[in-house]
C-alpha cells in the first residue's frame, strides 16, 4: 500500500468508526475516470466546447496519482457527525503533508465532480458518503509560489484579553 495512505490512516477517529475510505487513479484509470467526467458534463452542459471535453477528459492526468478520500458517516452512534467529517478533512490534509515530506508535492482539489451525482454514482458512494477532497500527487511542473496568508493578528485571540 501507499505510505501516504497509512499516515492518513492514523488521524484522529473518535470511537474508532474509520468515517473515511480511499480510492486511488493512477494509471490508465486516470484515463477512465476522466470519460466518467464527460459523462458527468454531458448531462449538465447541453453543448459543451471541444476545449472543455478536452479538459474534463484529461483532469486526473494533472497527477501520476490521484487520491479520493471519501467521507463517510455513521448515524445513530454516540459520535457527533461533524467529528466523523472532521476526520476526513484530517485525511485530506495528511495526505498533503505525508507526500510533501516525501518529497512530492500534492494539492487538496474540490471541483465541480466532487459535487456531481453522475460522479458519485461511477464511484459507487452510498447515501452517507461525500467526496471530502480529490488529493493530486505528483512533482511540481513549474517552482511552487505561496499563495498570500492572512495576517496572524487578524485570526488569533488570547482568550480572556480585550
Amino acid at each position: 500500500g501507499l505510505v501516504v495512505i497509512e499516515c492518513a490512516s492514523r488521524v484522529p477517529d473518535h470511537g474508532k468508526l474509520t468515517p473515511w475510505r480511499f480510492i486511488i487513479f493512477a494509471g490508465e484509470a486516470r484515463n477512465k475516470f476522466g470519460e466518467q467526467l464527460v459523462t458527468a458534463l454531458l448531462k449538465t452542459e447541453a453543448s459543451p466546447s471541444d476545449e472543455r471535453m478536452t479538459q474534463e477528459r484529461g483532469r486526473l492526468l494533472r497527477a501520476p496519482v490521484v487520491i479520493a478520500v471519501i467521507s463517510r458517516t455513521t448515524p445513530d452512534v454516540p459520535i457527533p457527525e461533524w467529528e466523523q467529517v472532521l476526520s476526513a478533512g484530517a485525511c485530506c490534509q495528511t495526505l498533503c503533508i505525508a507526500a510533501h515530506a516525501m518529497g512530492f508535492v500534492a494539492n487538496w482539489i474540490t471541483e465541480w465532480y466532487a459535487y456531481d451525482n453522475t460522479v458519485r454514482e461511477s464511484l459507487t458512494l452510498s447515501a452517507n458518503e461525500r467526496v471530502a477532497g480529490f488529493i493530486y500527487i505528483g512533482h511540481p511542473q513549474a517552482p511552487l509560489v505561496e499563495r498570500p496568508r492572512p495576517d496572524f493578528e487578524t485570526i488569533t485571540t488570547y482568550f480572556g484579553s480585550n
